[in-house]
């Protein structure tokens, strides 16, 4: 019996450093009968050139159009029976692919495989990529089983169920995976599993974390409020109170200045309770990296908290005052979801 074709799939802006590790990784898998296509999405660096020495096959999407754009592309001229979506940040393990066959073989009746990432980084340069490689790593392990959202780090999924449920929306360019979860997960079984994994290169300055935590926390509130139950990340579950706990610390700063110095320990107390609020995770972060480096994780994760607090404000303010930030998620036309931006290269 002959094995269903796997396309890997991989968009790419910019991602240099990664790209060659990405796609060799990719061609290494032990599964034997696999394709793998990079979609460049107009790169300004060597990127595309390091993925095409690598082995893989490259187009362009012709415009820069972002991730959602790219991965459309990718599925309409990739040629397997299963898709696997995988970021080009990403080096999957030699067996991710044939465990994700298996699990959609399995007759569980997944509609799609989520991989998740080691706690170590791809590529070891900051203390800020070993921050966000740790605080990912557990909140997919937290996360493992059925979902009602996607990981596309590494996504895996039979084309018919991509075909019905239709491409990625390339209007976003932040929330495009959690859009995409809400979809299939109307339809489908998604699965969360730690068989399926890979190393990932995380982004290794501040600036860009927490850029990044703000722009995706603020994008997420209008899809969380149109669908209450969303499971996971910063801004729903049992990391809220954490999250809460941050701001409420700044503010309380002021406490001993305003009503006496007894109230000095209320800004403590407050701190402790966002720690405690965490308190799973940071014992996750002793267990890998010691006590040390727990210390700097938990000073960044402060600094995560309120970042997403910060984002959560605006949002709301935006949800008031902006009726296109409130149906940002709106169902769209499948044609216009499906469209390709004008001068896209097939070759």
């Amino acid at each position: 019996m002959s094995l269903p074709l796997v396309s890997v799939i991989v968009p790419n802006y910019n991602y240099g450093r990664s790209i060659g590790l990405c796609v060799e990784a990719a061609l290494a898998q032990t599964y034997p009968n696999i394709e793998v296509l990079v979609v460049d999405d107009c790169s300004t660096d060597d990127s595309a050139a390091i993925a095409a020495a690598a082995g893989a096959r490259v187009v362009s999407t012709g415009v820069n159009s972002g991730v959602a754009v790219a991965r459309n592309l990718g599925a309409e001229l990739s040629s397997g029976e299963i898709l696997v979506f995988l970021d080009s940040d990403v080096a999957m393990h030699p067996d991710a692919v044939a465990r994700s066959v298996e699990l959609l073989a399995s007759g569980q009746g997944y509609g799609a495989i989520c991989g998740t990432y080691e706690p170590e980084p791809l590529i070891r340069d900051s203390l800020i990529e070993e921050y966000r490689s740790l605080q990912q790593y557990y909140l997919l392990l937290k996360s493992e089983g059925v979902i009602d959202t996607v990981h596309t780090a590494i996504l895996a999924m039979p084309r018919r169920v991509f075909d019905e449920v239709g491409p990625f929306n390339p209007i976003l360019r932040h929330t495009e995976d959690q859009d995409y979860g809400r979809r299939i997960s109307e339809r489908y079984t998604v699965l969360s599993s730690l068989e399926v994994r890979g190393r990932h290169d995380h982004d290794d300055t501040v600036r860009i974390v927490l850029d990044k935590v703000f722009a995706r926390a603020r994008l997420a509130v209008p899809l969380i409020l149109g669908r209450r139950h969303l499971q996971g990340g910063f801004v729903t579950g049992p990391r809220a109170g954490a999250s809460l706990a941050a701001p409420l610390t700044v503010a309380a700063l002021a406490a001993p200045f305003l009503w006496g110095a007894a109230w000095a320990l209320l800004p403590l107390a407050l701190f402790v309770l966002g720690v405690w609020g965490d308190l799973d995770m940071y014992r996750e972060v002793r267990r890998h990296r010691g006590r040390p480096f727990l210390g700097y994780f938990v000073a960044v994760n402060f600094l995560v908290n309120l970042t997403v607090f910060a984002a959560i404000g605006v949002a709301g303010v935006q949800w008031l005052c902006s009726k296109r930030f409130r149906h940002l998620y709106d169902p769209q036309p499948r044609p216009d979801l499906a469209r390709l931006p004008a001068g896209a290269s097939h070759g």
